[in-house]
C-alpha cells in the first residue's frame, strides 16, 4: 500500500508525550490531572487553554453504557441522536449549533481522527467505552496540531494497554442487552490489548409497516499491541473494526408528537448500515534525551447505506511525520500531516485532500507557562461524475495560535488563549438537493451548488483554576469572531456562508468533596451565538440568534459511598429553549424545546472481582425531541422519551 504522509490533525498517544516540568510542588491541592492536548503532558492547572478532562473513575461512576451516553448525558458537550441516529450524533461546542456543530470540533481516537470528508458525523458508535482511559475536551484551542475543523476545539479520546480479563453481560428494557469482553497483557517491552462489544436495542417506538421497531444492533473488536525492541524504540500496531445496523424513526408532526413520541407516522423507520475497519502502525524513536521523532500511517474503510438505497463508501489515509525537541523547560513540535480522503457513491468519486505542515512550542518559566504555533494547510478537492465534467478546487489555509498560564499560588492558576483556526467546506457543501413537487418532495436527485468559502474563527479565552484538597474549580469567558461560517440557506437549500457571526459565553466546572464520602460535580455553560450579517437571507437574518443553540447548559451530580462496598452517582443533565433548527429568522411559533434527563447509576463489589451495577436513565420520563423548521411544516424527531433500565455483572479476574 502506498505510504503518504499525514492527516489532518493526528495526535501522539500520551505515553509517546513530553511531560512537561512542574512549576513548584502542590502542597495541599486536589490530586493533579493530566492533559495532552499540546503533546506535552502537564497538570491541567498548568495548561494555557481551556480543558475538560474525563478520567476513567469518571466514566465507570457515571454508569453510561455508550460514549455517546456519557458525552450526553456528563459532559459541557452538546449531544444529541442525528435526527434519531445515536451512532453518529451531531455534537455542538461553544454556541457552532446542532446542525453544523460536529464539523466545527476534531474528534481523535490515539490521534486517529474521526471526522469525515463529507456531512455525516463522527461515528462515535464504534468506539467501545470500555476502551477508553481519559476523554480530553480542548476548548477554543487545538487549531495549530488538528488543523481543519478544530474552530469550536477537541474531543481527543486516549485508550491505554490492558492487564488481566474482564467480562461484562447486562440486560434491560425495550430489548437492552449485551456484553463487553476486554483481555491485555502488560511486561516491560511488550503490551498486547483486546476488546469485543457487543449490543443491541429492541426500539422504543411502535413498530413500522415492515414488522421492525427502531432497533439497532452494534458489534465492535480492537486490538492494539506495543513493543519495545530497544530502549529507544517504541512500535506500535493497532486495528479494528465495527457493524452497525441501526433503525430509527422519522419525523413527526408537532400534534403526533405531543399525543404519543412512540408513534409510526406510516412509514418504514430509516434503516442505515454502517461497515468500517481500520488499521495504524506507528514508530516512536528516542533519538537523544532531548530529540525525538515519531510516525504514523493509518487506513481506513468504511461503507454506509440507508436500506436500500446503494451505499457510499469511503477510504481514509492518513500519516504524519514528527520531530519534537525538549530541553529544560522548552518543548516544540514540528511535523508534516496528510489526510486522502475517498468517497464512491452511484453519482461518482469525490475526494478531499489535506497537507499540513505545523510549529509548535512551549516554555516554562518558574510559574508562567507560554505557548504558541501556526500552521500551514493546503487543502484540495476533486470531482469525477459518472457524467458531466470533473470539477475541482483547491485552498491554502493559515492558523496559528497562542497561550498563557501563569500559577499565581500552589491552588490559583490564571490563564489565557488566543485561536486564529479555519473550516475547509465539505464535499457535501458544493452540492445541492433536488425535491419534487408537494405533497410527496421526494428526493430527485443533485445538482452543483457552487464552491464556498472556508469559515475563519478567531476566538479569546480567559480563565482560572482553583484547585484545593476538597474542590476544583475551573471557570473561563471566551469570545468568538466568525467570518464565513457554513450553513445551509433554509429557503434557498443552498450550502453558502453566513457573512459575519460572533459568540461568546461562560463556562464553568466545580467539583467538590462534601464528606470523605460524597461529592458534588457541576458543569455550567451559558452560551450565545448571533448573526451579524448575512446578505443570503436578505436581511432577515441580520441580528439573530443561530438556532439550535441552548444559552444555558447544565449538568449537575452526586456521587457518594453506600456503606464499604456501593457506589451510588446521581446526575441531571439540562439545556433550555433554543430557537428550531432551520429558524434562522428567529420567527418560528414552535422553539427547540428545553431537554431533560434524570440518571441513577449504583455500583456494588460482591467480592474481589465481582462487581453487580444497575442504571436508570430519564428517571422522570422526560418527553425530549429535536425540533425543526422545514418546508413541510414544523417537525420534531423524538430522542430519549422513554424511561430506560439495565443491571447487569462485571468479573474481573
Amino acid at each position: 500500500m502506498k505510504i503518504r504522509l499525514v492527516a489532518a490533525a493526528l495526535s501522539v498517544p500520551a505515553a509517546l508525550s513530553f511531560s512537561a516540568p512542574t512549576a513548584f510542588a502542590q502542597e495541599r491541592t486536589a490530586a493533579p490531572v493530566v492533559v495532552s492536548a499540546t503533546r506535552i503532558d502537564m497538570q491541567d492547572q498548568d495548561a494555557p487553554y481551556a480543558s475538560e478532562v474525563h478520567t476513567r473513575e469518571a466514566i465507570e461512576r457515571s454508569g453510561a453504557n455508550s460514549l455517546y451516553d456519557y458525552l450526553a448525558l456528563q459532559t459541557s458537550l452538546q449531544v444529541t441522536p442525528s435526527y434519531g441516529n445515536r451512532y453518529t450524533p451531531q455534537i455542538s461546542m461553544r454556541g457552532y449549533g446542532s446542525a453544523n456543530g460536529h464539523q466545527n470540533v476534531v474528534v481523535s481516537v490515539d490521534g486517529r481522527r474521526l471526522n469525515n470528508i463529507d456531512m455525516v458525523p463522527q461515528l462515535i458508535g464504534s468506539i467501545a467505552l470500555a476502551d477508553i482511559d481519559r476523554i480530553e475536551i480542548t476548548k477554543g484551542s487545538g487549531a495549530v496540531l488538528y488543523g481543519d475543523g478544530a474552530t469550536a476545539g477537541t474531543i481527543q479520546i486516549y485508550t491505554k494497554p490492558r492487564e488481566g480479563v474482564r467480562l461484562d453481560a447486562y440486560a434491560g428494557n425495550y430489548g437492552t442487552r449485551g456484553g463487553v469482553a476486554t483481555a491485555g497483557i502488560v511486561r516491560d517491552r511488550f503490551d498486547f490489548s483486546a476488546t469485543l462489544d457487543h449490543g443491541k436495542f429492541g426500539g422504543f417506538s411502535d413498530k413500522d409497516p415492515s414488522g421492525h421497531r427502531d432497533q439497532s444492533e452494534a458489534n465492535t473488536w480492537r486490538v492494539a499491541t506495543g513493543v519495545k525492541p530497544t530502549d529507544g524504540l517504541r512500535l506500535d500496531f493497532e486495528a479494528g473494526a465495527s457493524r452497525i445496523d441501526t433503525r430509527y424513526p422519522s419525523s413527526l408532526s408537532l400534534a403526533q408528537f405531543r399525543a404519543d413520541p412512540a408513534v409510526n407516522n406510516g412509514g418504514n423507520y430509516t434503516r442505515q448500515r454502517f461497515d468500517a475497519e481500520h488499521w495504524s502502525l506507528g514508530a516512536d524513536y528516542v533519538l537523544s534525551p532531548e530529540w525525538r521523532v515519531t510516525a504514523r500511517h493509518q487506513d481506513e474503510e468504511k461503507s454506509s447505506a440507508y436500506v436500500p438505497s446503494p451505499e457510499s463508501e469511503y477510504r481514509y489515509l492518513a500519516d504524519e511525520l514528527a520531530l519534537q525537541f525538549q530541553r529544560g523547560g522548552l518543548a516544540v513540535n514540528t511535523g508534516v500531516q496528510r489526510f486522502d480522503g475517498e468517497r464512491v457513491d452511484p453519482d461518482g468519486v469525490t475526494t478531499k485532500e489535506n497537507l499540513g505542515w505545523f510549529l509548535h512550542g512551549q516554555y516554562v518559566l518558574d510559574r508562567l507557562t507560554l505557548s504558541a504555533g501556526v500552521r500551514r494547510e493546503h487543502v484540495e478537492y476533486g470531482y469525477k461524475p459518472v457524467l458531466g465534467a470533473a470539477l475541482g478546487e483547491e485552498e491554502r489555509l493559515t492558523s496559528w495560535e497562542a497561550g498563557a498560564n501563569y500559577r499565581v499560588d500552589p491552588a490559583l492558576s490564571v490563564f489565557a488563549s488566543y485561536s486564529d483556526a479555519f473550516l475547509a467546506p465539505d464535499i457535501d457543501r458544493f452540492f445541492k438537493s433536488i425535491y419534487g413537487p408537494p405533497p410527496l418532495y421526494q428526493f430527485v436527485g443533485k445538482s452543483f451548488n457552487g464552491f464556498i468559502e472556508p469559515a475563519k474563527t478567531r476566538t479569546l479565552t480567559l480563565g482560572l483554576n482553583h484547585f484545593t484538597e476538597r474542590n476544583r474549580l475551573k471557570a473561563a469567558l471566551f469570545y468568538a469572531r466568525l467570518k464565513n461560517e457554513i450553513y445551509l440557506e433554509p429557503t434557498s437549500y443552498n450550502n453558502t456562508n453566513i457573512d459575519k457571526s460572533h459568540k461568546y459565553g461562560f463556562e464553568v466546572q466545580n467539583s467538590f468533596q462534601v464528606t470523605p464520602t460524597a461529592a458534588v460535580l457541576l458543569n455550567y455553560a451559558w452560551t450565545l451565538a448571533r448573526i451579524d450579517r448575512e446578505a443570503d437571507g436578505g436581511g432577515a437574518y441580520d441580528g439573530k440568534d443561530l438556532p439550535g443553540v441552548s444559552r444555558h447548559s447544565l449538568v449537575a451530580g452526586l456521587n457518594f459511598r453506600v456503606a464499604e462496598n456501593g457506589s451510588l452517582n446521581v446526575s441531571h443533565v439540562w439545556r433550555s429553549k433554543a430557537y428550531a433548527d432551520g429558524d434562522f429568522d428567529n420567527r418560528n411559533a414552535e422553539k427547540q424545546r428545553a431537554y431533560q434527563s434524570t440518571d441513577l447509576a449504583y455500583r456494588h463489589q460482591l467480592t474481589k472481582g465481582v462487581e453487580l451495577y444497575g442504571a436508570v436513565s430519564n428517571l422522570f420520563d422526560r418527553e425530549n425531541g429535536l425540533f425543526l423548521e422545514s418546508w413541510s411544516g414544523d417537525r420534531v424527531y423524538p430522542i430519549d422519551f422513554e424511561r430506560t433500565w439495565r443491571v447487569g455483572a462485571r468479573l474481573t479476574f
